[in-house]
């Protein structure tokens, strides 16, 4: 298969993956120039209708979708016995890979994840196709973070009872819905329940429910309950928590009833706001319908057996009673067959003596002059007429088709040709209507992925279009212009097509805000053409008035002009912070000789940051300033020439028994520094000029304010 073209047009190059019903290459589309993935139909189900059918309904399904997160569908064919799908190529690797490398994810990319599938759901069910098999092997992951949902090879229409075929359950079985498992139709909350499972494996690494078979596993989705995401993963927020509960309920009715309802519960999980959202209750084990029940029912078997009132001796009666009639049916039974014989063939005697007499007289009386058929393609039809009369001919019928190289009204072909027939006869004629015009349809506005895939039912030759991709305010995709414009009479086999297509907002990197207090905050992202809203909250790492998060995009990643942000903005430490002051002996390496010292400190802001580094001769105190919540102590280490010197710890009990202040009281909120920045992100040249030194986030030296406030 590698190195073969499929369809005249795609180039397979290499094998990049395969399942149990098709083989996956990696191909080169020569027409477009582009890289593209081409399914191929596994050579043993070639003759399988069924297996033919749920390939071809995987490309109906997914043709019908236009979505960011479903893999779209350019093309699908069947060369010899080759069924092929043609799709969009991603550059990246399957959840499942991600999962077995890396899991369990962080709770931030697992929520992203799942939203971006709810969100693919959501619009195929709202196109009534329900997936049926929604598992990580089915979720791709490009190189740019974008997730696609694909293999829709068992998908079915939201409303079609025809959900078995010869009683086989399809899917993956660690995936299943209940229904599923079951065997009944299945709605939109299957699909929802597979999610469940996915974001279930996806932060605590482990599948819900394992078996040592299929029928095993699958019992365990309709009789038993899962362990609780929280006990696996301790640091998992409850509302993540909450979310996979409620999608994994048994009964559809108590899971989410829409994709876009599990989406916006996604969407904001990690809402700050909700952070000390309660456990969702356990639902009562609902009572199964009786016509669901799995009952155990004996085979029926049939069995041949005699008679009670039956006897040897009336069997042996009949029998005798058989063979004498019998007797006498073999005696006659040649008389008919060859009475019948005999009338057969005096009649086909007399047809063929009838037929042979028939024909001879008939070419006796009509005895025709034969001519040569002139040939008279590339005259004009007039032409071609009269010259075909001379020989005593008849020009019928005319045929009149389009020619895009033959000039209106000339012959183009003649049947007979070069042949000898009966004066009198028809000669049929094809005669040219020259090359088909027609009228540019009104394309501007659509879309051009919907838009090239109908290029040849539109009359367009696909060799001849080219695109052009400019910025705008359109959404990506949407075309611009065309070439030739609507209603213009074009050749579409010879004439060049133009399509200018949007690609959108012009992109650039998010710019970094955290760490910089709200007012500058603001003007940064303003600066940047960006809509935000502020939201507040407590949090350790920062001081009142500075933000300490953003959300949903991240610093680095890619936005446009126009795209909202929330910002977080910090009222303060929590109620139960305590900010001590630990005074702490530093020493040279060498006394009287220059040593260099540096200090860092990890407590309730963070880990290993940074307090100073200076040089020092002699034995020197210094108050170090620190904060402590009462689940996190801080821990303070200094380090001479490079070299370990010690390390002090201070409890939220010692800061308790000192009596120390929040950092929230007057006169010590001052001392708390602003979160350093370790990743602040480039600007776009075309955007922002060179940013200003206030646009920094405010640092300020731990020392300097410990020994501002008096604390020697």
């Amino acid at each position: 298969m590698i190195g073969s073209e499929l369809g005249g047009r795609y180039e397979v190059i290499e094998r990049i993956g395969g399942g149990g019903m098709a083989i996956v290459y990696r191909g080169m589309d020569l027409l477009l120039h582009r890289q593209v993935a081409i399914k191929v139909l596994r050579q043993q189900f070639v003759h399988d209708e069924d297996f033919i059918q749920r390939f071809r309904r995987e490309a109906q399904s997914a043709a019908a979708l236009s979505h960011p997160n479903v893999v779209s569908i350019y093309d699908v064919g069947q060369q010899d016995e080759t069924h092929y799908i043609v799709m969009e190529y991603i550059e990246g690797h399957n959840l499942n890979d991600r999962i077995k490398e890396h899991a369990p994810l962080q709770v931030e990319e697992a929520v992203h994840i799942a939203s971006q599938i709810s969100d693919a759901l959501a619009h195929a069910h709202h196109n009534q196709i329900i997936h049926r098999d929604i598992k990580p092997h089915n979720i791709l992951i490009g190189k740019n973070g974008r997730v696609k949902v694909t293999d829709f090879g068992i998908a079915r229409a939201a409303t079609s009872s025809d959900i078995t075929q010869t009683g086989a359950v399809l899917g993956s079985v660690h995936y299943f819905s209940p229904e599923h498992a079951k065997g009944v139709q299945q709605g939109t909350g299957s699909d929802l329940y597979s999610l469940g499972v996915v974001l279930y494996q996806m932060v605590t690494g482990r599948l819900p429910f394992i078996g040592e078979s299929p029928i095993s596993v699958a019992l365990k989705h309709l009789q038993e309950e899962f362990e609780d995401p929280k006990q696996i993963n301790p640091m998992l927020p409850q509302t993540v928590e909450n979310i996979i509960l409620k999608s994994l309920r048994k009964n559809p009715a108590e899971r989410y009833q829409t994709a876009e309802e599990m989406q916006e519960d996604l969407e904001s999980a990690l809402d700050p706001r909700r952070s000390h959202e309660p456990k969702l209750a356990p639902s009562p084990q609902a009572e199964e319908d009786d016509e669901h029940r799995t009952i155990i029912m004996p085979a029926i078997r049939g069995h041949h057996q005699p008679s009670a009132g039956s006897s040897d001796t009336n069997a042996g009666g009949a029998g005798d009673w058989s063979r004498v009639h019998d007797t006498d049916r073999e005696q006659k039974r040649w008389v008919r067959p060859l009475a019948l014989a005999g009338v057969w063939i005096a009649v086909l005697t007399i047809a063929i003596f009838g037929a042979w007499y028939g024909v001879k007289l008939v070419l006796n009386v009509l005895d025709v002059p034969e001519v040569d058929v002139p040939e008279v393609i590339g005259m004009e039809l007039a032409d071609a007429e009269q010259q075909l009369e001379q020989y005593k001919l008849v020009a019928d019928p005319i045929i009149e088709q389009y020619k895009d190289d033959v000039e209106k009204g000339i012959v183009y072909d003649q049947d007979p040709l070069h042949m000898t027939v009966n004066e009198h006869s028809s000669v049929k004629l094809y005669v040219s209507m020259g090359p088909e015009l027609m009228e540019a349809p009104e394309l501007v506005g659509s879309n051009w992925n919907d838009v090239r895939h109908e290029l040849r039912s539109f009359g367009f030759d696909p060799e001849r279009v080219t695109t052009e991709e400019i910025f705008s305010d359109e959404d990506v995709g949407t075309i611009l212009e065309q070439s030739p414009a609507p209603g213009v009479s074009f050749n579409p086999k010879t004439d060049d097509v133009h399509f200018v297509i949007s690609k959108g907002l012009d992109t650039f990197e998010m710019p970094n805000v955290v760490g910089y207090k709200q007012v500058e905050a603001e003007s940064r992202l303003e600066r940047f053409g960006l809509e935000y809203e502020v939201k507040t909250g407590t949090d350790y790492s920062v001081q009142e008035g500075f933000v300490y998060m953003q959300h949903p995009y991240k610093s680095g990643d890619m936005v446009s002009e126009g795209e909202q942000i929330t910002i977080y903005v910090s009222e303060g430490y929590p109620d139960d912070a305590l900010m001590p002051t630990k005074v702490i002996d530093v020493e040279p390496e060498v006394a009287g000789e220059t040593s260099t010292v540096r200090i860092v400190y990890s407590d309730a802001r963070g880990e290993e940051r940074e307090w100073d580094t200076r040089e020092i001769k002699q034995a020197v105190s210094l108050p170090i300033t620190v904060v402590v919540s009462p689940s996190v102590d801080a821990i303070i280490k200094y380090y001479v020439n490079d070299n370990f010197g010690d390390s002090y710890t201070v409890t939220y009990e010692d800061a308790q028994k000192q009596q120390a202040p929040p950092p929230n009281v007057s006169g010590t909120e001052s001392t708390e520094p602003a979160v350093p920045q370790s990743d602040e992100s480039s600007t776009s040249d075309a955007t922002v000029d060179d940013e200003s030194a206030s646009d920094e986030p405010v640092q300020t030296s731990n020392e300097q304010l410990s020994v501002s406030d008096g604390a020697n």
